[in-house]
């Protein structure tokens, strides 16, 4: 007959973690699946940071989601001991023309402040003779640039969120089995049966957050929608590490006027003398079994050569380490947090398209209301399946 439980968590990256750690909170009975041991490095959440912010560029239906994120990682840092939110502001800095464009939403900046007013988050709005002036690590500045400075907001420590959340869960019960690769599911009557690497599983419920490795598992409409995408981290070496100082917050600069023409960054971690930054691609596609986990050293130096020389102070071209993750990416860039279409005890949770690790502890809270309520205190109907519809076959 296999292994039972109320509920079954499939994946159990930033989201799964999420979901199973407020499951085994409300005294459910849980299992969590996951193919690798987590925290590791196969998928999209490692590499020691994410940024964080309050106030969402990408629109305002994602804010109430970071702000409950925010309170749960204050909270399991009050029970766990360890460190997972670092406050040390957040900056985001565009062109003053309104042309930027970043998650393919455009004026990024502006939306940011629009939202911070809505939802009374503390900022500031800064122009780019002032960020020079107060944050000694950007160069080249010509004045004329906005920015939006929120002092709440900062950086998560990926690995030790998935850690914890999966600690807390197995303490208050949660079952976990890594090393379990899910080979199909289906609705069978009052429950779902899922059989993987390790044998049967049986659930009331079952929740989907297997990020990149979603679409092969579901099919359609999902394989019609998601796609994976491989980017890349790079940590160079600072010559001298004096314009860092104890304000020097996490950043996003749009430095031209596409997705493409910025890169975000952290300040150093502590006794380090390497800044990590980054930018995104979503021009190639992969998949998660095929891509291709090592950085070129190639790719390291076109990323200094277009986005960090002249622009972060003390910043060498000297790589000290390299990653490669992966964005599973929808067609508008943004959630998927519904119902499969043909199995209404399958709850899908995925597809965070870049930049869903500020709102995973956040989207667990929804997922556990969601399968033992039947409904979330959030709206997430923007985050639903039906807004694909237009879309050639991806929801027949």
């Amino acid at each position: 007959m296999g292994e039972r439980a109320d509920f079954l968590v499939i994946g159990l990256g930033a989201m799964g973690s999420a979901a199973l750690y407020q499951l085994a909170k409300r005294g459910a009975s849980v299992i969590g699946l996951d193919r690798f041991a987590p925290p590791h490095t196969m998928g999209s959440s490692h590499g020691e940071t994410r940024i964080t912010r309050q106030a969402i560029g990408e629109g305002r239906d994602y804010v109430p989601l970071v702000l409950d994120s925010h309170r749960i990682w204050r909270e399991l840092e009050a029970e766990t001991g360890e460190s997972l939110l670092q406050a040390c502001g957040a900056l985001v800095m565009a062109p003053g023309t309104g042309t930027n464009s970043h998650h393919g939403k455009p004026d990024f900046v502006r939306n940011s402040i629009d939202a911070a007013r809505e939802f009374g988050i503390p900022h500031e709005v800064l122009d780019g003779r002032e960020v020079a002036h107060r944050f000694r690590q950007f160069l080249g500045l010509g004045g004329g640039e906005i920015a939006y400075y929120e002092p709440g907001g900062g950086y998560v420590r990926p690995e030790r969120c998935i850690a914890a959340q999966l600690a807390r869960a197995a303490e208050l019960g949660a079952t976990i089995r890594t090393g379990v690769e899910v080979l199909s599911i289906e609705e069978e009557g009052d429950s779902v049966r899922v059989e993987t690497s390790a044998g049967s599983f049986r659930a009331g419920e079952v929740v989907v957050s297997a990020g990149a490795w979603t679409a092969p598992l579901l099919g359609a409409p999902f394989d019609g929608l998601l796609g994976v995408k491989r980017q890349l981290l790079h940590w160079y070496e600072l010559d001298e590490a004096g314009a860092y100082g104890p304000d020097a917050p996490v950043y996003i600069w749009m430095h031209g006027t596409t997705d493409t023409d910025y890169f975000y960054g952290f300040p150093p971690q502590a006794g380090e003398t390497t800044v990590k930054v980054a930018t995104e691609q979503y021009a190639d596609a992969t998949t998660a079994d095929a891509a291709d986990r090592t950085v070129h050293p190639e790719e390291s130096a076109e990323m200094y050569r277009r986005h960090i020389a002249g622009r972060l102070a003390g910043a060498t071209p000297r790589v000290a380490r390299a990653a490669a993750c992966l964005y599973t990416v929808t067609p508008d860039r943004g959630f998927i947090i519904d119902r499969h279409p043909r199995h209404a005890r399958v709850l899908v949770v995925s597809a965070c398209s870049g930049h869903g690790f500020k709102h995973s502890a956040g989207i667990g809270l929804v997922a556990a209301e969601l399968v033992t309520e039947g409904r979330s205190r959030i709206d997430i109907r923007p985050f639903a399946l039906d807004r694909f519809a237009s879309t050639a076959g991806a929801l027949g």
